[in-house]
Parts: C-alpha cells; structure tokens; sequence
C-alpha cells in the first residue's frame, strides 16, 4: 500500500493530487522551485522539498533532483501529474529504479507514445517530409510534450523556416526536447478525444468522449464531456481506435487518445500518456476519481469488467490571467480575490493574495459545471463565470463567458478555427456604463459632505477610470441631502457597496479597491490622475513591453535605421513558458532599438520606435 507520494508538479494538478491523497490517508510531498518558495501547493503539502533555481529547466524538469526529494522527504511513491516530466520515459525508469512507486504507464508505453512522430508511425501514419506549395496549410508541432507550445501555423513556404526555428526553440525550453515534426492542418475540424483507463490485469475502460475544440493558439480554453453531436457510429470507432492504441502499447494507468474529426472522419494525432488537464468533466460524468483510480491501479488493484454508466454533462472553462484582446498576452501581478459561487467545481493553485509570476503557465484555475443536460450545463458555468469575484490581473473570464453562451457553442457546431473567426466579437470592449460611477462614489464614501461655505452649491467632482483601453470621466455632487449625480438616483454608497436606481430600477455595485486598480461587480478600472503627467506619453511608433518577460530573440540584421514593413517580426519575448512576437505597427523606419537577447524586461518597458514612412 502506498502512504506517502510525492508529486513531481506544481499548481493547480498538484493541488488536486493532494486533496485525493488526504482522502485516502496518504502523506503528501511537494516539489518548489524558488519562484513557487510560497505557492499554495509548496503550503498545504505535508512536506515540501526546494528545488533551487525558477527556470523550469533547472526546477521542475530536473528528474534528479525531484528523485532525490523524493527520498529525503520518505515518500514512497511519485506522481508527475502532468506537463514537465509527466511523459518522460527516463523519468519514469529512475523514479523505479530508485525503489520508489511510479503512478503512471510503464515507461515502454511512453516512449512508444510521448513521441507524436513514434505514435504515428504506431498507428500507420508518416509525417510530411519535404514541404510543397501544394501541401499548405501545414503545422510545426514539437515531438514531446503539449499545451500548445512548440506548434505554428505555416500558410507561406517563406515563413517555414521561421516556424521551425521558433517551435524548437519554445519546445526545448518548455520540455527539453526540440523536435518538431509537419503535418497538414486541418482548420475546420474538431479535436475530440477519449479518455482510456487501463489496469495491469489486461483491462481497458475506455471513459467516454470530451470535445476541446475551443482553443487558443493551440491550447483547449473549454472543454466538454462527452462530445456532443457525434454519430454513434463515429463515437464507437474512436472509442475502438483508443483502446487498440492502449493494447498496442501494453498500456497502464490513465491516458488520453486525441483525434481530430472532420467530414465526419477521425484523424489520430496522438496520445497523452498522463492525466490531461480536462480530466474533471470525465470524472463527473462517471462519478469517479482519476486519481484515485491511478493510485490503485499502481498499487496492483483490478478494475471492474465495465466501466461506470456515465450520466449528465460536464463542462470546463480554463482561467487564464491573460488578456484575449491583446494577443493572449500573459499578465501578472497580484491575485487579490478568487471566489466561485456553489455548485461549480475550482480546481486552482492560487488563493487570495498569491503573486501570478512570470515562470509558468498563466491558469489560474478550472471552472467546472455538471448538470443533467448540456443546455443546463452552459446555463450554470456561464453564470458562474459571471458573478466570479476575479480581482487581479486582467483575466480571460469575459470571454470564456460570451463563448459559452456564443450560438455556434450552445448548438454544438464549434471547431478549431472558433477563435480566428470570433475573437473580435468576443472581445469587443463592453464595461457597465455605471461602474465608473459606483467607484467614484464609493471612493467618496466617509468625505466631509459640505466646502467651506455651506449655503454655496459645491463645485462637480470628477473622477477618471480606464477600462479594456477606454477612458471614463464620471462626475458627481455634495449636497445637503448627500451625493448627486445625473441620470440616475443614488440610494446607497459606502466604500464596498453601492446602489443606484436608474429609470425606477434599482441595482448593486460591489466595490473592491487595490490602490489604483479598482473592480466593480465584474467590470476591472484602473483609477488615473485628474491632470495625466505629460512626460509619461511616449512617441508615436513606440513598442512597449506588453509583459515581464526575457527577449529571446531580435530579427536578423535589425538595427537602427532599418526599413520595416507593417506586421514584421522585431522581437520576440518569452514569458510563462511561451514565446511572444512583437511586430511593427506600420510600414517605416527604426529610429531606436533598445532590445537585446538575454535582456529582462517589465511591462511598458520601450523596446523600439518605428516612425511611420509619410505618404
């Protein structure tokens, strides 16, 4: 029987791992990098090992290092969870060859697995080899790992070369592997996958279908079980072509087979030797726990002959501090409030006050609704969603609210392409019109009522906030009967809670102040100056820094003076495992150059000026 597991992982998956563990009675082992020294998974594990450095590659991907943690701290068992070493197969042999408990496949599945070129080949299909007009589109994806990382899109043979450059480069810093491969990309499909458990008794429950086709620069953003509009047909096939991938391989423990279907075909693209980050909306759909299951099936135990009747339909939206609007750019800072209401699940490694950092991945955590219907299930995750406290960084929880109750989502005809179509829709600046307002007056709120001369009707304040890039100046009144402002009648103001009644309708603003950075209901302000300081406004052409990060690369021969044209790549930045390219803004000339590969930067740091070429 296992007593102690250490989880080789951090956040969120090493949360969850833990609260199965402490319900089954079992000791928990963390594994911290410097970064993560105070992180919620590092405080409520039993006991936790420090991993000297922040950089995943000196942390996290050290099967070493975590070998050794292991056995200092007692455990006798290890969980990768997944991401970092969870489909190393090297990893899997020291953690056995240690003495130790693996809690996942044997390492003879992965190897023959973790590779999307081996896995392929496994199940009889070939790579593109030398790329041709005619095979356009195609996708760069790196061999090992996954999470969207190490993949590009290439639409021009011109731009192949750069794709494979860019994708070895954020493949080798994300899982220390940089190879990449070619496959065509199918733009319309739907990438639909089955989750497989399977025992050492030669048992294979195959659990169902998920749908993950809302993604992000190819990375799922909302996910669903089971997939919904398929053919029975088409759902038994992918659930046969599952478990004949699990025999083929010997295969042990908790997978994912990955497909993408199209024209009412299933493509294989590969498989997740691991536990997959949308594992919850198969556990609520089967009443099971993953996790619980992983540990028994390590510890020798049989599955049943059938799996568990599935019932309902789950769905999960992924948290991400990041800005949609902006290129997805990461955002960090301080969480100051997470809050769900009842009746959804959080999966999270954050709680108040937690810092988001520049070094890993920007979820904040998994929202996940159950319901009897999947019409129910949307109807509760978005509403969730909705009236989440969120107070922090700029997040993604508008938009994951208006994906859910999109048309194309709720009659279940969305694919992989639902971003690149509907991103400006979903992403359209729209702020409550009173919010401005309500923060005013309840930053008012315990201020002398009455000037000087009380028989003189004071003068208006003002008050300016910025919201999604817009500015709103909102002005209001000290009257003998208290504050006025146009428009609308002023019930109520204290410094957390306003109401105002507008056209005889009477509605609650909840106010949260974190100095300059205000939240009103759901809406995020930034409170600025009345006088803005005129040395703070930057040149025409300026490129800023849009996040923390390190400048990985500056394109070949860029130096000042150089002509640029619009869109073209200046700089690349690599921030929470993830590359970012900053291009130019128009077509011009570099006047200035301040960037450097290896340099550390902040956000609104000037990186470069273009000046406009005159027409």
């Amino acid at each position: 029987m296992i007593s102690s597991v250490l989880v080789a992982n951090r956040g969120e998956i090493a949360c969850r791992i833990f609260r199965t563990c402490r319900e089954l009675g079992i000791r928990t082992v963390a594994v911290h990098s410097d970064a993560d020294e105070n992180a919620l998974h590092a405080r409520v594990a039993d006991t936790a090992v420090r991993l000297p450095g922040a950089a995943p590659a000196d942390t996290y991907l050290r099967g070493d290092l975590i070998v050794k943690a292991a056995l200092a701290s007692g455990a006798d068992a290890v969980h990768p969870g997944y991401g970092f070493l969870s489909e190393s197969a090297g990893f899997a042999r020291a953690v056995a060859d240690a003495g130790l408990v693996w809690i996942g496949p044997p390492p003879e599945a992965i190897e023959a697995m973790a590779s999307k070129t081996r896995a392929k080949r496994l199940m009889g299909i070939e790579p593109l080899g030398e790329v041709t007009e005619a095979d356009l589109p195609v996708l760069v994806k790196a061999a090992a790992g996954g999470g969207g990382r190490g993949m590009r899109i290439v639409r021009r043979l011109d731009e192949l070369q750069a794709a494979l450059e860019g994708a070895r480069a954020e493949a080798a810093s994300a899982f220390g592997d940089g190879e990449v491969f070619v496959e065509p990309y199918l733009a319309h499909g739907r990438h639909v996958e089955v989750q497989i458990l399977a025992d050492t008794h030669g048992t294979v429950w195959p659990l169902g279908t998920r749908d993950c086709s809302l993604q992000r620069r190819h990375q799922k953003v909302v996910e669903e079980a089971p997939a919904p509009g398929l053919t029975e047909g088409l759902a038994n096939e992918l659930r046969a072509l599952s478990v004949r991938a699990a025999r083929a391989v010997s295969y042990v423990g908790a997978g994912t087979v990955e497909f993408l279907v199209a024209d009412g075909r299933a493509h294989f693209l590969e498989m997740n030797t691991r536990l997959q980050v949308e594992h919850p909306v198969t556990e609520a759909v089967f009443g099971i726990d993953l996790v619980a299951e992983q540990i028994r099936i390590a510890e020798g135990h049989a599955l049943g002959k059938e799996p568990p009747r599935a019932r309902g339909h789950a769905i999960e939206a992924r948290l991400y501090a990041e800005d949609p609007a902006h290129g997805w750019a990461p955002q960090t800072g301080t969480l100051h409030r997470l809050a769900v209401p009842p009746g959804v699940r959080l999966d999270t490694g954050y709680t108040d006050g937690d810092t988001i950092g520049v070094h890993y991945d920007p979820m904040l955590a998994k929202v996940v609704a159950h319901a009897p219907t999947r019409a129910e299930a949307i109807r509760r995750l978005a509403g969730a969603l909705e009236s989440a406290a969120l107070h922090g960084p700029v997040t993604n929880r508008d938009l994951l609210v208006r994906s859910l109750r999109h048309e194309e989502f709720t009659s279940a005809r969305t694919d992989t392409g639902f971003y690149d179509r509907h991103l400006h829709e979903l992403t359209e600046p729209a702020p409550d019109p009173h919010a401005p307002l309500a923060a005013a007056l309840a930053d008012a709120h315990g201020r002398s009522r009455f000037g000087g001369w009380r028989n003189v009707p004071s003068q208006p304040q003002v008050k300016r906030y910025e919201s999604a890039g817009e500015v709103h100046e909102v002005r209001y009144r000290h009257t003998r009967e208290g504050l006025v402002a146009d428009g609308v009648r002023i019930v109520h103001a204290d410094a957390r809670l306003v109401v105002l009644e507008v056209d005889g309708v009477r509605r609650k603003f909840e106010v949260a102040r974190y100095g300059d950075q205000v939240h009103v209901n759901t809406t995020r302000l930034t409170a600025l100056p009345r006088f803005p300081d005129p040395a703070a406004q930057l040149a025409p052409g300026s490129l800023v820094a849009p996040m923390p990060g390190t400048v990985v690369r500056v394109a070949d021969g860029l130096t000042e003076g150089a002509t640029v044209r619009a869109g073209q790549g200046l700089i690349w930045l690599e921030a929470m495992k993830m590359q970012h390219q900053i291009s130019a803004p128009t077509a011009g000339t570099l006047t200035a150059l301040h960037a450097e590969p290896g340099q550390q930067v902040e956000p609104g740091m000037l990186l470069a000026v273009v000046q406009e070429t005159s027409s």
